[in-house]
């Protein structure tokens, strides 16, 4: 992998999106290769901060709100990458597919508005390689089942998963 790649990481809770982007950036590391790894929401110091008020489960937005603090997580997080472009592999843990699945899918939000932003943000950043993670509701429920902490968003019912898968 001579090219520096964004290589995004998607799929609902419970899929295994972390441990393969672990194990990506430990090869990674074991190789000598350069890379970063970010997570949404979250990411850098700023989309941290947000990822806080996102996933609380004291936090009652409505679903606009929820999808602008997503935007502005990544509007901070697009500054990092663009300047890790072509030094760095980047790894991000959820991007713009996860805004369109959860936000559009999930939550009945316009479409072409969430697009319009997200072209705004991105402009002429390209992603290289989605890898989409897919798990049974049954394994779901597994794996949730054995975090210790569960944020608002590991607690939808069935149907908004399944609409978001």
């Amino acid at each position: 992998m001579s090219k520096k790649s964004i290589i995004v990481f998607e799929g609902i809770e419970g899929t295994g999106k972390s441990h393969h982007i672990n194990k990506v950036a430990n090869f990674l590391k074991k190789n000598n290769k350069k890379f970063i790894k970010i997570r949404e929401p979250g990411g850098c110091l700023n989309s941290e901060k947000i990822r806080k008020l996102i996933l609380s489960n004291k936090s009652t937005f409505n679903k606009y709100t929820d999808l602008l603090l997503y935007l502005s997580a990544r509007s901070e997080n697009i500054e990092l990458i663009k300047k890790n472009i072509g030094k760095k592999i980047i790894l991000i843990d959820r991007f713009t597919d996860s805004t369109i699945a959860y936000q559009h899918y999930g939550m009945n939000i316009n479409l072409s508005f969430i697009m319009k932003i997200n072209d705004f943000l991105l402009k002429d950043l390209k992603i290289d390689f989605t890898f989409l993670n897919i798990v049974s509701q049954q394994n779901m429920k597994k794996r949730l089942n054995k975090r210790k902490n569960l944020n608002r968003y590991d607690k939808f019912n069935r149907k908004f998963y399944e609409k978001v898968q």
